[in-house]
This record gives C-alpha cells, structure tokens and sequence, in this order.
C-alpha cells in the first residue's frame, strides 16, 4: 500500500522538477552547440557536422585530384558517418547525465497505486542503417522488421484525374 506523501515531500518533489528542468533547457543549449570533425581518405577530405550529424562544411586538401572520384565518395561518406558518429556519442553523454541527475528523482507511480512505470514503456528506437539506399532495396544491408507496420495498400480504388480542366465541388472558382 502507498502512503500519502506528506507537503514537504511534495515540496521537495516540486523542488526537484524545477531543478531537472532548469537541467534540461542547459543540456539542450549545450547539445545545440555541438559540433564534430572526421578525415578521410589520408586526411585529404573533412567534414563537419553540426548537432543533428548534417554536413554544415566539407574541406578538401590540394592533392584530392590523386582520388578518384570513386575514392572522393567513399572518403566523403566514410568522414560524414564518423563525425555523426562522434556527435551521436557526445550527445548520448549528454543524455546520460540527465538520466542519471532523473533517476534520484522519486516516480510519479511511487505516489499513485496501480500506476504503471511509463519509463519502461518508452520503446527503443530501431537502429539507423549507414547502407546507400540501392543495398537497402535489395535486402543485403538490412533486415525487414516483421513487428513493423504494413504500409496500407488499397484495392478498389476509382483514378482521379488531376488535371482535368473544369472541376466541380469546392475547388470550382465560385464557391
């Protein structure tokens, strides 16, 4: 049985709230500003990614003409998925420290009987592939999640043309 939790501790509790936020809004400024650098190809090709792993520069060093142009694209995908990599980890300490500050905080199921712990229910997120869409097509990079939903598909459907030319209904010009 679960006792009523008394005003201090509901204080506290508040307190406590606060304080995560305040937490919160600082790691989310702090997630905002990263950045991180890869090479490639003998450190002939850099990326930098911003917090979110998008490109925001791309530097070649002066001997980049010996790559083929084969050997550019990979450099400049293997370099890109490194510094994401490195940003995707960074983050991720971010976000730790947070659970971890989260975790001393009391749950709400500890007051309220019956309630479920809704931490447990979040699901995981599935992992990203690296593979180029043409591998992905073909099987050989990933393997199709049966759990996953089914695109719908629909039968008996009447085509609509588009383009037809003197339309009635609420697209008609005097409505």
């Amino acid at each position: 049985m679960v006792q009523e939790p008394s005003r201090s501790e509901l204080i506290d509790v508040i307190e406590s709230f606060q304080e995560t936020m305040t937490s919160i809004a600082r790691a989310q400024q702090q997630q905002a500003q990263l950045t991180a650098t890869a090479h490639a190809a003998q450190r002939r090709v850099t990326v930098v990614v911003n917090a979110k792993g998008i490109v925001i520069e791309t530097r070649f060093t002066e001997d980049i003409t010996e790559l083929t142009p084969q050997e550019l694209a990979t450099a400049v995908t293997a370099a890109a998925q490194d510094a994401a990599k490195q940003v995707d980890g960074k983050t991720k300490e971010i976000i730790d420290g947070l659970q971890a500050e989260q975790a001393r905080l009391p749950k709400m199921s500890d007051f309220l009987e019956g309630l479920p712990d809704f931490e447990k229910m979040v699901p995981q997120p599935p992992e990203v592939s690296l593979a180029p869409p043409s591998r992905r097509r073909d099987g050989i990079a990933d393997e199709v999640d049966e759990k996953a939903p089914k695109p719908m598909k629909f039968d008996n459907v009447v085509p609509v043309d588009h383009e037809q030319s003197n339309r009635n209904g609420v697209a008609r010009s005097g409505w």
